[in-house]
């Protein structure tokens, strides 16, 4: 397996540089080695700035870039400290100490060296082994054999050993990430080898106010991203395509994702696998609401049973045609959204122009008030099963069908 050949590699490399460059230097190395390990995570956040003035957008870029800074700067720091002390103790035996004693030195050194070098061995094959785990964990839930790059596939490879061999055990002792990093990566690995879970992503409670986004709706209304994801196109030509290259440049976008996302995590899984979030189950207007256009036929019908055959015609087409896109959107954080609502009572000669409003709704004793601003009505809401009625004090009534 490649990383048994790895770890021979480094052992013998690292094992033949500490003979050659004696215990001082390599001491100092795997000094460097263990101080860089525990301070380039708290670090590494430092050097946002920088990578930002860089020219660094990416804000998963600039978090993964951090780290490893650090742990090349302290690196080389030991290592040119390492050096003065190294000549000084040369210069001593060399000049001072006489011959019997600087061959004894020089014997013990490289010896000591050669064993130290084996510990620097093994201290990068730590490390190298919790790099590969952390990033596999992502690539290889979304691999595309034979189409992902050379990089992804070795990458892979050394994942798939780690767990085959069980030195993933290794990676996890040394591994400080919080566990929203996996969680994501076990949510983006379901929803890109099922496609079909995006429509019901869209649906989740906490996503419908992202959905609204002006860089969803755009990334939504794209065919082209459409069919690489009915192809299951390889991950790197789905992250250039152009709205979601957008969307990762996007510091202050992902930011709100993230915060959306990361609290929700294990509910939006559930969610995904059964169509029911645990978490927002008691809110029963959450949710995206399409304009049950036959329901309101049948409530204009009941509130008038005399209605004449030629007046309920006219309603039906009216309602049929001014209400055909209108559709309602309740989000966790109480604002709602009424869109293409048209203007005026129904009626066979009223008007079909169509408005959005948006507003809040609040929950009283099991229905709930629902408060438009920009001119919009007050309405009282009813949630029955899936269909969701909607009343104001002026006699209009709006019915709705949960989206499937």
């Amino acid at each position: 397996m490649m990383i048994w050949l790895l770890a021979l590699v480094l052992l013998a490399s690292l094992a033949g540089l500490g003979y050659r460059q004696g215990v001082i230097r390599v001491a100092f190395s795997f000094v460097g080695i263990v101080l860089g390990a525990l301070l380039a995570p708290p670090l590494g956040r430092l050097f946002k700035p920088v990578l930002l003035a860089l020219g660094l957008k990416n804000p998963v870029l600039i978090w993964l870039l951090g780290p490893p800074i650090v742990f090349v700067l302290i690196s080389v720091l030991a290592k040119a400290g390492a050096l003065p002390v190294h000549q000084k103790v040369d210069v001593h035996f060399r000049y001072y100490a006489g011959d019997l004693r600087e061959l004894l030195w020089e014997r013990l050194s490289r010896r000591l060296g050669l064993c130290l070098g084996l510990f620097n061995a093994a201290a990068y094959f730590v490390l190298l082994c919790f790099v590969f785990f952390f990033l596999s964990y992502w690539t290889f839930q979304m691999a595309s054999p034979g189409a992902d790059p050379l990089t992804i596939r070795l990458l892979n490879r050394f994942g798939e050993d780690l767990q085959s061999s069980g030195l993933s055990k290794v990676a996890r002792a040394v591994d400080r990430l919080p566990p929203q990093w996996y969680e994501a990566a076990d949510l983006a690995g379901t929803l890109y080898n099922n496609p079909l879970t995006e429509a019901r992503l869209s649906r989740y409670p906490a996503f419908l106010g992202l959905a609204e986004t002006p860089q969803f709706k755009a990334l939504g209304s794209d065919q082209d991203f459409a069919n690489l994801r009915q192809k299951q196109a390889p991950l790197m030509e789905v992250l250039h395509h152009p709205h979601v290259d957008a969307m990762l440049r996007d510091p202050d976008f992902l930011r709100q994702v993230w915060s959306t996302l990361a609290p929700d995590m294990k509910d939006l899984r559930i969610f995904l696998a059964t169509g029911q979030s645990p978490k927002y189950s008691r809110e029963k207007i959450l949710g995206r609401w399409d304009f049950d256009v036959p329901a309101a036929i049948n409530a204009a019908r009941r509130a008038k049973p005399n209605m004449a055959g030629k007046e309920l015609l006219a309603i039906r087409r009216y309602i049929s045609t001014a209400f055909e896109k209108t559709s309602f959107v309740a989000m966790t954080d109480h604002r709602v959204i009424l869109k293409n609502l048209p203007q005026g009572r129904v009626s066979a000669t009223g008007p079909i122009a169509a408005q959005n409003f948006e507003g809040k709704w609040d929950s009283q004793g099991g229905k709930y008030q629902v408060i438009m601003s920009g001119g919009g009505q007050d309405f009282t809401a009813e949630v029955e099963g899936d269909r969701l009625t909607m009343n104001s004090g002026m006699g209009m009534s709006l019915i709705f069908q949960r989206e499937d």
